[in-house]
């Protein structure tokens, strides 16, 4: 199954399932991603790391190794 981590800049993608336990996956749900919404890749920092993406309406900067965690369609 694909990654947030692995989708390409510009692409929109829809939230299947949040992979983690305990508190990285509470804190990845705070951020606003849960099951089912859209999420659009908006940039990569030169290095990879971090990712900004457009969730919800807003703009957010995730770690490689917590986009690695969310599991998209």
């Amino acid at each position: 199954m694909k990654t947030l981590k692995s989708t390409p800049l510009g692409e929109t993608v829809t939230v299947v399932k949040l992979d983690g336990e305990g508190a990285v996956k509470r804190r990845i749900m705070d951020m606003g991603i849960t099951k089912g919404v859209k999420v659009f890749v908006k940039k990569v920092a030169p290095l990879g790391d971090p990712i900004e993406v457009t969730v919800r309406g807003y703009e957010l900067s995730l770690r490689k190794s917590d986009a690695e965690k969310i599991l998209v369609e």
